[in-house]
């Protein structure tokens, strides 16, 4: 049996005395896109920092069969694991090719100088950063600021890429956009964990999915499955979902 590249076991984390996650079981396969879907505060952002070593955890983490929850937060990204926050956090003031010269402080720092090719891989994924790569970042459309924020998590070159809400507060084409590319970074060999409150679009582009309703998994299945269970349907899916403009 292939070795997972992720595997979760009994994860308990939460912030001070307040348990957030309550053993939560999760595998992703290399090559796969796992979605994880849930209303607000069901724990989804805890969970990604808990696994990127921002927040302390209890239970067992495999990475690639190799336990990590006792590993910082750079160790994690030396591994291969990135960080696509919600808030996206780029510095505004810098250039488009600033913000992502930072992602590529790994290669630098193992004096890899390969990491001025992925700037070229990075602007080949999203064209548009190219156009922009002077201008600063706090100018850039919320579309484009997504693409910014992706952008500079593969400048560590990630085995695991982990996108929070990449579609919050974006127009529904821009998030056609956005999970596009996602689907081109799983088949250049990037596996994807993506926490997302459009669970329609999540869905449609991932090949597992779990929901996850206080700090819990209620429901977990192959993707196309659970887009056609009925209580995913009845409490995700059932009304038309609206984004705003960014």
């Amino acid at each position: 049996m292939t070795t997972p590249l992720l595997q979760i076991t009994g994860l308990t984390a939460g912030y001070g005395h307040a348990e957030v996650l309550h053993g939560i079981d999760l595998t992703l396969a290399k090559g796969s896109i796992v979605t994880v879907i849930g209303p607000n505060g069901a724990g989804k952002t805890t969970l990604l920092n808990t696994l990127m070593g921002v927040l302390p955890g209890k239970g067992s983490i495999r990475y690639d069969g190799t336990p990590i929850e006792d590993l910082t937060l750079e160790e994690r990204v030396m591994l291969g694991i990135a960080l696509v926050p919600e808030r996206r956090e780029l510095f505004a003031s810098m250039s488009v090719q600033d913000n992502l010269v930072l992602g590529g402080y790994r290669q630098m720092r193992l004096g890899n100088r390969q990491w001025r090719d992925r700037i070229d891989d990075v602007y080949a994924l999203f064209p548009r950063l190219k156009d922009r790569r002077a201008q600063s970042s706090g100018t850039l459309s919320g579309g484009e600021r997504q693409m910014l924020a992706v952008g500079r998590a593969l400048m560590s070159r990630p085995q695991l890429l982990m996108l929070d809400e990449p579609s919050l507060g974006l127009a529904p084409l821009i998030v056609q956009d956005i999970l596009r590319n996602v689907q081109a970074l799983r088949e250049s060999g990037v596996s994807i964990l993506l926490v997302e409150q459009n669970a329609r679009a999540a869905l449609d582009v991932a090949d597992h999915g779990y929901v996850l309703e206080m700090g819990a998994v209620s429901l977990q299945g192959p993707a196309h499955e659970l887009a056609h269970d009925v209580r995913v349907i009845e409490t995700y899916l059932g009304a038309t979902q609206s984004a705003s403009v960014a």
